[in-house]
């Protein structure tokens, strides 16, 4: 079950994606992250980084190693997602050495460890045939890696909130895919959700609703479709609301409502945390992408580029602070 806190984490570096590639900016300053991150914890609470390495072949081992080995030189490695997006099908053995060489590699240094990031969204992971395999396989063979070398990483999978961009049948797929060896070596289901980020905006008190109608989607019907029982951690694994303008809809958004937005979402889903057994709160992200450029893509940060704290900076150290462990 949950304990009496949130576990907080948060995405630290400045890339993110948008609908036609990555919004990118400054390069990242790793010294400005580590105290950013050392004052958001305020010395006595968790925060865990949360970062991304993604397989897409043999060839990429290399490249996708010395970036990871780059997080763990710069204390950032924590909660490490592994996503697959190899072409045009999947080298399982290819795959699953890649996820042994990760625990092998950095093991010591990781709390958890995410097989798929996006698995059921048709643009990302879920436009490849194989995904469900990639992820049934490599989440237990994490598992039984991490079993055999006694390291206390939990394994988990990612998703999606189900919609009209989603896998169709994903959760009943993983169900007959998966069964009793997948339940068994699962420890947590991430969540990736963006609330009043994509549509038109809500009113703030329209958002704990929200909240809490996709968090009971995925407990109350998408996990139980795909054979995850209720003991299985929920973690928000990607969250957050950008200032900037969103470029779909031509509308302004203000440091200050990030805050606002950001605290009722957290305090929504610290209030069904059990209820609906979460663990974990994790914000995509810390720092922009470009805060000089007005779209939303490149303003995901509680920081700006230069890392000048927005008022949600202070928001988020506060509510780590109150509800976190």
């Amino acid at each position: 079950m949950t304990s009496s806190g949130l576990t907080f984490g948060i995405y630290p570096l400045s890339v993110a994606g948008t609908p036609t590639g990555l919004a990118v900016g400054p390069q990242d300053n790793y010294e400005k992250i580590q105290l950013a991150l050392e004052d958001l914890r305020g010395g006595t609470r968790m925060l865990l980084p949360r970062n991304y390495i993604i397989y897409t072949g043999r060839e990429s081992d290399s490249k996708m190693l010395s970036l990871a080995d780059r997080y763990l030189d710069a204390g950032l490695l924590g909660d490490l997602t592994v996503g697959c997006l190899q072409e045009p099908d999947l080298e399982l053995a290819g795959w699953l050495d890649f996820i042994h060489e990760v625990i092998n590699k950095y093991g010591s240094q990781l709390a958890s460890l995410q097989i798929t990031n996006e698995p059921n969204l048709v643009f990302m992971e879920g436009s490849k045939p194989y995904v469900l395999r990639a992820l049934v396989e490599g989440v237990i063979a994490a598992k039984k890696e991490t079993r055999n070398r006694n390291l206390p990483i939990k394994i988990g999978f990612g998703s999606v909130p189900d919609g009209p961009m989603t896998v169709p049948h994903f959760w009943e797929n993983l169900a007959e895919l998966g069964g009793e060896k997948l339940i068994e070596s699962l420890d947590f289901v991430g969540h990736n959700f963006y609330v009043d980020v994509f549509e038109e905006p809500f009113d703030l008190e329209e958002i704990p609703a929200s909240v809490e109608r996709t968090l009971r989607n995925l407990r109350e019907r998408d996990l139980i479709t795909g054979g995850v029982p209720a003991s299985i951690p929920i973690r928000v694994t990607e969250n957050g609301w950008p200032t900037g303008k969103n470029p779909f809809i031509n509308i302004e958004r203000s440091y200050g409502h990030q805050a606002k937005v950001l605290e009722t979402v957290i305090r929504t889903i610290y209030k069904l945390r059990m209820e609906l057994n979460i663990t974990h709160y994790e914000l995509f992200g810390l720092r922009d992408a470009d805060s000089s450029k007005d779209d939303l893509f490149h303003q995901f940060g509680i920081v700006q580029d230069d890392y000048s704290p927005k008022p949600a900076y202070y928001t988020y150290k506060k509510l780590i602070q109150e509800l976190g462990i």
